[in-house]
């Protein structure tokens, strides 16, 4: 029987594993590497670790090394952040959140909500010296409307992971040939990777794109963030206001106070915060209390 060690993390890994399971792939799973991911409140590991357990699955941290050697006709990569070495391994097949070769690189879906794209979806291919240029196994894509948050799509392309690999699985499993097609070079863009300062929000651009990004990075992850005065707020949600003429626009600054919230100048158009709060320590930041508030 062939065996497939698997290196997986977060919400989509915990569900493909999940699913792996229910379908029934328990003696084709040779083993489970996971990790902790502090870039995101929730990272599913210790529901991995516990499925692990109930189905007697070997399961290893990505610092151990005793899965190196146990014998597998492929691995395979699911949310997985570093880097594996595939010299003297079996083949190794990576899932991608974008559809190559459009957004190799980092952040795909994110920089992909952001940038408003009309359809968002998962590649799977084999693995190559330069991240995410090898061939295609297959994709699996998603029509999505704005606005949409992270966290929605991140649901919906786990449905598209769990279609990928269940396919791939099968395919080992009845000893069907994998086949790869290479990527058009020609067609290829890049996705830089995100660093905290990445979540910082930029009053000039127009409140249409400023919503895009605070939906784009909010949970799972730490959320879009500004300064009041000195101090760091993370905004949370927001919501389009029609704009107006201001014959001196500010960005960043407040121009209405709606109920306790703050409806602030953007580049183009007008975004009333509906949520939101101090980085130091979660009080909430509305109502706000000061009319005279900029945004940084």
């Amino acid at each position: 029987m062939k065996k497939i060690g698997v290196f997986l993390m977060t919400k989509k890994g915990f569900l493909v594993l999940k699913s792996l399971l229910n379908h029934d792939y328990t003696l084709n799973l040779a083993f489970v590497v996971g990790a902790l991911d502090t870039n995101i409140h929730k990272d599913y590991n210790t529901e991995i670790r516990k499925l692990c357990s109930e189905y007697g699955i070997a399961y290893y941290d990505r610092d151990e090394s005793g899965y190196k050697d146990l014998k597998v006709e492929y691995l395979l990569a699911i949310s997985w952040r570093w880097l594996i070495k595939t010299e003297n391994t079996p083949p190794l097949i990576v899932l991608h959140d974008s559809l190559l070769p459009r957004y190799r690189g980092f952040a795909p879906l994110v920089n992909s909500l952001i940038n408003g794209e009309r359809k968002i979806g998962v590649t799977a291919l084999f693995a190559s010296n330069d991240y995410d240029r090898g061939p295609i196994i297959g994709q699996t894509q998603t029509d999505i409307q704005y606005p949409i948050k992270i966290e929605k799509a991140i649901d919906l392309i786990a449905d598209c992971y769990v279609d990928l690999v269940l396919d791939i699985f099968h395919k080992i499993k009845s000893n069907t040939d994998i086949y790869a097609t290479p990527q058009n070079e020609s067609k290829a863009t890049y996705s830089l990777w995100r660093t905290e300062e990445d979540y910082k929000i930029d009053w000039h651009q127009s409140s249409k794109k400023i919503k895009r990004f605070i939906d784009a990075v909010g949970y799972p992850y730490l959320g879009a963030f500004a300064f009041v005065g000195q101090r760091k707020v993370r905004i949370f949600e927001v919501s389009q206001i029609s704009d107006i003429i201001i014959e001196n626009r500010s960005p960043g600054k407040v121009i209405f106070m709606e109920q306790g919230n703050p409806v602030v100048v953007c580049g183009k158009g007008l975004l009333k915060i509906e949520m939101a709060s101090f980085d130091d320590n979660n009080e909430p930041l509305l109502p706000l209390k000061l009319f005279r508030t900029k945004f940084y």
